[in-house]
């Protein structure tokens, strides 16, 4: 289920998580995850740095307030935790299994044109939040700089078409689309 992004580079590696902060003396760390179960992201084995030159081996000691509390393999103190602090942690793709039946990977997904119902082009996903409420779609409206945010649901996300790289969305009442979007002005 890999695709291409806009650069036309495979997107062969997915973000599961970063390194927020660092607990305690021994060198344990706080990760947020983005995997199903929170827990589950020593599961994946190694994972690597944005850069990719770089491997982690986790291994979860339990869930905190701060988040997944975690050792790093190799990392025996506070000081060399504290230099990881906002690594971002990415598996290769081939070690994820498919997604389910109208389940799919963020990365699957930032970077699709959105369009309305009937086809007119609203703007481009730049991510996915979640606030604590649900998913929320963020989506950067035409060729401005403007973003707004659609709850992840059937009611506003229609259809998402992988292959053809769209996400037909009906937007909330609430959102004023800028004047030009549609018209077939897409500057990104």
């Amino acid at each position: 289920m890999s695709r291409a992004s806009k650069d036309g580079a495979i997107r062969s590696r997915v973000l599961l998580g970063e390194i927020t902060g660092v607990h305690g003396i021994r060198g344990d760390v706080a990760l947020k995850t983005y995997t199903g179960d929170p827990e589950a992201i020593g599961d994946y084995g190694p994972l690597a740095n944005e850069e990719g030159d770089r491997t982690f081996e986790l291994r979860v000691r339990r869930l905190g307030p701060k988040g997944v509390i975690a050792s790093v393999e190799g990392i025996r103190d506070r000081t060399a935790a504290e230099k990881l602090r906002g690594t971002k942690l990415y598996v290769d793709r081939a070690r994820l299994p498919a997604p389910g039946e109208g389940e799919y990977y963020q990365a699957d997904l930032i970077g699709l044109r959105v369009v309305s119902g009937d086809g007119t082009p609203l703007g481009t996903v730049v991510s996915i939040q979640n606030y604590g409420a649900g998913d929320l779609v963020e989506i950067r409206l035409g060729g401005g700089g403007k973003t707004e945010l659609v709850p992840f649901t059937e009611a506003f996300v229609l259809a998402i078409d992988l292959a053809a790289g769209t996400m037909t969305v009906s937007m909330p009442e609430y959102v004023t689309v800028p004047e030009g979007v549609g018209d077939g002005d897409e500057r990104e």
